[in-house]
């Protein structure tokens, strides 16, 4: 048996294939018939998301988020397409090669999901009866769990004792108790106020570094996307409309995902001799005095119409809209595309 030990579990975590994706979707659709109609909720979805990595799936309400992330442990079939989770094809998957492949693909969900009448141990010790192990291994497993999320005396408490905080940290470690190779998060801080959200996040973010756990997680909130995900796909009545790494999308004007960051103002009609634009840039360039330097350099004057410099996970990124005045705001403006800024001209 794997314990969580410091050497231990960050191997464990690995894929036999370092190349090999953990997740794979390969033209997906996934229809429900209501009487006479045929609701498509995922549309030809691809997507890949590699081992370690934390990705996120953005959408509002009937995106097909929770679709989608339940066609990953088969708890929804998809009509067509593959589902690869580390190089199996899980729609092939049945009776006991299903349970069997779901044991190392962990699950939290929006309300938690705990059983009442166990506390909280025995509720974190629920799939390891089902795994088999014997009661002094479950009890060193919870434990260790427990231990694991923060929640060390709590093992007696009952769901209704416990904040939504320690419910989700619960939830969590139950997941984990088959020692998953991939997580998926259901909206699990949508529940939650913000300060108990960014502890969830924080935790989760560490047991994805600590141990190499790939976390598919879905949300309908931009916070949850820029705190905590290395990728991400917007979803949109079941269509992927724009994913890549976060890092990449948020500093391309253009994007979709750069939009919903940086809110820009109403377009408008530039003044006369004036140039409207929108930089982006990334951490590298966030202290560098730019606009005092265009001035200096061009002989232009440099207003700010909105935009702000933002924490993306370890980073920071940031995105102006500008109006340039001045016989070389073309020169400025290729001046700012030459140091690396992205540069779109409205």
């Amino acid at each position: 048996m794997i314990t969580f030990t410091q050497d231990s579990v960050s191997s464990f975590f690995q894929t036999e294939n370092e190349t090999e994706n953990a997740i794979t979707f390969t033209d997906v659709r996934k229809v429900y018939q209501q009487g006479d109609h045929a609701i498509a909720a995922l549309d030809g979805v691809t997507l890949q998301v590699k081992p370690g990595e934390i990705y996120g799936v953005l959408g509002q309400s009937g995106a097909g988020k929770s679709t989608l992330i339940r066609c990953v442990n088969q708890l929804e079939k998809p009509t067509s397409g593959s589902v690869q989770v580390n190089g199996q094809e899980m729609t092939r998957l049945s009776g006991k090669e299903l349970r069997q492949s779901r044991q190392h693909i962990g699950m939290i969900f929006q309300h938690f999901n705990l059983l009442s009448c166990r506390t909280v141990a025995q509720d974190v010790a629920f799939p390891l009866e089902i795994i088999g192990y014997s009661k002094l291994q479950r009890k060193a497993k919870v434990e260790e769990l427990l231990a694991l999320v923060g929640l060390e005396g709590k093992a007696n408490a009952y769901p209704a004792q416990l904040s939504g905080g320690q419910k989700q940290r619960v939830g969590i470690a139950r997941a984990l108790a088959g020692e998953p190779k991939v997580l998926l998060s259901d909206e699990a801080t949508s529940a939650l106020d913000p300060q108990t959200t960014r502890s969830i996040l924080d935790l989760l973010r560490d047991l994805n570094r600590r141990m190499g756990l790939t976390i598919l997680l879905i949300t309908h909130e931009m916070g949850v996307v820029k705190y905590i995900c290395d990728s991400v796909a917007i979803l949109n009545a079941g269509r992927i409309v724009e994913q890549g790494p976060v890092s990449d999308l948020i500093t391309k004007p253009e994007s979709l995902l750069s939009q919903e960051f940086f809110p820009r103002r109403v377009q408008r009609q530039p003044r006369a001799g004036a140039v409207i634009a929108t930089i982006a840039f990334d951490e590298a360039l966030a202290d560098e005095p730019i606009f005092s330097a265009l001035t200096r350099h061009f002989d232009v004057n440099v207003s700010i119409l909105s935009g702000s410099v933002e924490p993306v996970g370890d980073r920071r990124v940031g995105q102006f809209q500008i109006e340039l005045v001045g016989e070389r705001a073309a020169d400025a403006l290729k001046y700012l595309h030459e140091l690396n800024y992205a540069v779109e001209v409205h």
